[in-house]
């Protein structure tokens, strides 16, 4: 078998209402963009993946991966990866390509992906990830309606002006729920968007008193308090707490950092991507070195129902992964149904609040032909 072409499409798709995302002040989210990618091989076989990003990617396939893939065997993926490795230095990263290889080795299979690296569990908990700045009032309605709706956790974001502002919507949320519902905080502190003002970066001793008045409300952890390259400061941080775990990773990049990450005692749980971050193989190897560690693995999971599909077969491989991110946050723009657009099915949750994973050969994408065409821009190969 062998890869014949690499075809890409930026798709545009537009969100339903407004969506201010809290990690980027002041910008109104209109669609969601991405570029849809489709790996051939003469056997018949398609492999898909997506990248949560736009042209640049595209053109970064055609000019630096596509030439070294076709008329590879697509099954000999660690030869491949490092086709990956070298085209970040070149242009952005592409290492969400990985996942059209595995998903052609599960169909040539007849297998979930998940299943072929051992398959864990074939459910993983959902924590619903929410993305806005809201009020108290706001937010403990919208977490009332989460627990109704079955989930067992729920992300927060930390970006008010000040913070006493959020650690209120913490102590308003908690006071609702008790101890019915995990709590988590996103911080957003490893890595501010290009051209943002008025975000004021966290330093050890801010991030420090943060996480001790978030213990008083027995958060599960607190996520991204400090730079993604402050390894002292985030195992400095660690060692200073009792009761909330640190968590990170979703901008470290490369098997190398994240021994690093590990080596240093950075994180308990470690947060990598499979569209961001290495390979997805890579990083159920990473999910080995933190299971040696005695840490926890749990995805970031944004932008897409594609990427949080193959992130799902990720987490549900690993033994070491007790959650996966769910990015949903009505009554925004960003919901479930408007993230899986490009899908024919929105993902969801079952009774238990879990994700169940497909048991489809490869990563079970089925994709919604009929509107991806209505919504691409352009196409490359």
């Amino acid at each position: 078998m062998q890869i014949t072409r690499v075809h890409s499409r930026v798709v545009e798709l537009k969100l339903p209402a407004p969506f201010h995302p809290a990690w980027a002040r002041g910008r109104n989210q209109a669609t969601i963009l991405l570029v849809l990618v489709a790996v051939e091989t003469d056997a018949g076989i398609v492999g898909h993946t997506a990248a949560h990003a736009g042209p640049e990617a595209a053109i970064a396939i055609e000019r630096f991966v596509a030439p070294y893939f076709i008329g590879q065997d697509p099954t000999r993926i660690e030869l491949l990866a490092a086709v990956l490795r070298d085209a970040e230095i070149l242009g952005p990263p592409a290492y969400f390509m990985e996942i059209a290889l595995w998903d052609i080795v599960g169909k040539r299979a007849g297998m979930p992906v998940y299943k072929l690296w051992g398959g864990a569990q074939d459910r993983v908990t959902a924590y619903c990830a929410t993305a806005e700045l809201r009020t108290p009032e706001q937010r403990v309605e919208d977490v009332e309606r989460m627990l109704a709706a079955g989930y067992r956790g729920v992300k927060l974001r930390f970006h008010h002006d000040e913070v006493r502002d959020d650690l209120k919507v913490v102590e308003a949320v908690r006071k609702a729920v008790g101890n019915r519902m995990e709590i988590m905080i996103d911080a957003n502190q490893a890595g501010v968007e290009p051209g943002l003002t008025g975000h004021r970066i966290w330093g050890f001793h801010r991030s420090l008193a943060v996480a001790r008045e978030l213990e008083q409300f027995d958060v599960l952890w607190l996520e991204e308090p400090l730079p993604r390259d402050d390894y002292d400061g985030l195992a400095r941080l660690r060692d200073r707490l009792d009761r909330i775990k640190i968590a990170g990773g979703e901008d470290n990049h490369g098997l190398h950092e994240f021994k690093l990450l590990i080596d240093r005692g950075c994180f308990d749980i470690l947060q990598p991507d499979a569209l961001l971050s290495d390979g997805i193989f890579q990083l159920r190897k990473v999910a080995a070195m933190a299971e040696a560690a005695h840490l926890e693995l749990v995805p970031h999971t944004w932008g897409n129902g594609m990427g949080l599909l193959a992130n799902l077969h990720l987490a549900a491989a690993a033994p070491n992964c007790p959650w996966l991110e769910f990015p949903h946050d009505p009554p925004s723009g960003f919901t479930a149904a408007s993230r899986d657009q490009m899908l024919r099915e929105t993902l969801s949750i079952d009774a238990d609040g879990k994700l169940r994973v497909p048991d489809r050969p490869g990563f079970g994408f089925i994709l919604d032909e009929d509107r991806i065409a209505h919504h691409t821009i352009a196409e490359y190969g």
